[in-house]
């Protein structure tokens, strides 16, 4: 087993712009194939990186200036990783390199989206049937936050993203910017994501699942979970801080896998921030799970703890939440914090007794409401196919909400696992999670609720854009669409769902 905490966190480059047209920054960014070494006992890896990278270098941008990004599939023409042509999307007709990038939470048009079928290729020679344009156009029309850029190619996600191509995008405010919140070097983003390695440092990604299947190799598997963890492209990192307040943007990138964080010293989180901004006011928590997909800015003041070696752990089950717990010698372990840097400068950071304002939405009867299910079918080859609402991919839109509606969307979980749900374009807050009879619903359609409807945790009641939809249980949100119309998708985020049919396009009509 490789060691832990021998390599320290890299901290992600910031990439600027290459030149300013029309007072817009414009920005070039290639996927490039590289050789890195992710840890010190590792022989040099292959990955697939923005501009070589793993992950990507930060975008960082200020609130309404829109930007502009040539993204660039400069990658070989063969994948190195096991395609499952039986994928709708990954055909034996498709290129097997395909890509295309979706920056996560950010309202922005749909020719900039990302939508998996506007995929292209190396040099754009193929591209997908919905692409149109090379250089997206982000608005940038939306409070501070933390997003994220990653592949969102129809049927090869969970691989692209796996062989690296994420990347962090963080939008500045000047509200933000007055709360005198930890900044500069004090700012930390983490990425966390799990991998798994052969013996010579290449990436480990299974071809079948355990049992393997019949007559199709290779196979996607039900969710992949890796058996090291990685923090900024780095396994088991650690991070040297002085004793004053930290700000931690803490993004679960992996393929599956949750991460329930608590610090091994019982010293809380102040999370101060969720997918879409900033919270209302800060909430203490000693535990925090997120999702794939997931975001969460929090604080932790390090002041009394100097000479401490602090460990970030997990115990999230893998599948969330009836799975195997985290093995005690590998993945209970995210990275380790140093308390041992001498003080560089007084700290003068503060802790807001309020953040912003987040308006509650309230329900109306006036507002659509939407059933929708998580449910699974067994495919011609006896594999579980996750989907929503029982539709496949190609099927007609039913999910055609009109611009600047609001609608309350209700998550039915008949499966057995956590599906974090995200929706593209919007933000939207969640209204409650109940429990409700499975064996009733499954043999005549009736919802029989089993208890009352309970309101999200404090540090949940912010703006959100990813959701845990838990298995027998409702789950409710209120999502107002806008400002744009057009094609946009919804899916599950553990992405061999999401490349399997748990994945399904909506359109936001005039």
């Amino acid at each position: 087993m490789l060691e832990k905490f021998a390599d320290p966190l890299p901290l992600m480059e910031t990439i600027q712009p290459i030149a300013w047209i029309n007072q817009v920054p414009f920005y070039e960014v290639s996927m490039r194939q590289s050789m890195l070494k992710l840890h010190r006992d590792l022989p040099p890896t292959k990955i697939w990186g923005y501009n070589g990278y793993f992950p990507g270098p930060i975008f960082r941008v200020w609130r309404n200036q829109m930007i502009r990004v040539l993204w660039k599939n400069e990658l070989p023409l063969k994948h190195f990783l096991p395609i499952d042509t039986t994928i709708h999307g990954a055909e034996k007709d498709k290129p097997e390199v395909r890509t295309v990038v979706h920056l996560h939470g950010s309202v922005t048009p749909d020719m900039s989206d990302g939508y998996p079928e506007a995929w292209f290729t190396n040099g754009f020679k193929e591209v997908g049937p919905y692409f149109s344009l090379k250089i997206y156009e982000y608005p940038n029309k939306q409070p501070a936050t933390s997003l994220w850029y990653h592949d969102h190619a129809m049927g090869i996600t969970r691989l692209n993203i796996y062989a690296g191509l994420a990347g962090f995008y963080i939008i500045h405010d000047t509200e933000e910017q007055s709360l005198g919140l930890p900044n500069g070097p004090f700012e930390i983003p983490l990425l966390i994501q799990d991998r798994s390695f052969h013996s010579d440092g290449s990436l480990l990604y299974p071809s079948q699942p355990d049992p393997p299947v019949a007559d199709v190799n290779p196979s996607v598997l039900p969710d992949f979970f890796g058996d090291t963890i990685l923090v900024n492209g780095k396994v088991w990192p650690y991070v040297e801080v002085e004793p004053r307040r930290y700000r931690f943007r803490i993004l679960n990138g992996s393929n599956a896998r949750f991460y329930r964080l608590s610090l091994s010293n019982g010293g809380p989180f102040v999370q101060i921030g969720t997918d879409q901004g900033l919270l209302s006011a800060p909430v203490n928590v000693t535990e925090l799970l997120l999702a794939p997909a997931e975001r969460a800015d929090v604080l932790v003041d390090f002041s009394s703890s100097f000479g401490e070696e602090i460990t970030i752990k997990n115990d999230a089950a893998s599948p969330f939440p009836q799975g195997e717990m985290p093995d005690a010698q590998s993945t209970e372990f995210v990275m380790q914090i140093r308390v041992t840097k001498s003080l560089s400068s007084p700290d003068h950071s503060k802790l807001p007794h309020t953040l912003t304002h987040v308006p509650k939405l309230k329900e109306s009867t006036q507002y659509k409401t939407r059933n929708l299910l998580l449910n699974m079918r067994t495919d011609e080859f006896k594999r579980n196919i996750h989907l929503l609402n029982n539709q496949l991919w190609s099927e007609p839109i039913t999910e055609s909400p009109r611009l600047w509606n609001v609608e309350i969307w209700s998550f039915i979980n008949l499966t057995e696992a956590t599906h974090p749900i995200h929706l593209h374009l919007v933000r939207f807050q969640i209204l409650d999670r109940q429990p409700f009879d499975q064996e009733i619903y499954e043999e005549n359609s009736k919802l029989v609720p089993t208890g009352s409807r309970v309101t999200p945790d404090p540090n949940e009641q912010g703006w959100k854009d990813t959701v845990r939809a838990d298995p027998g249980e409702i789950t409710r949100i209120i999502v107002p669409f806008g400002p744009y119309t057009g094609l946009y998708v919804w899916h599950c985020h553990i992405l061999e769902h999401e490349d399997y049919e748990m994945m399904r396009p909506y359109v936001v009509i005039q």
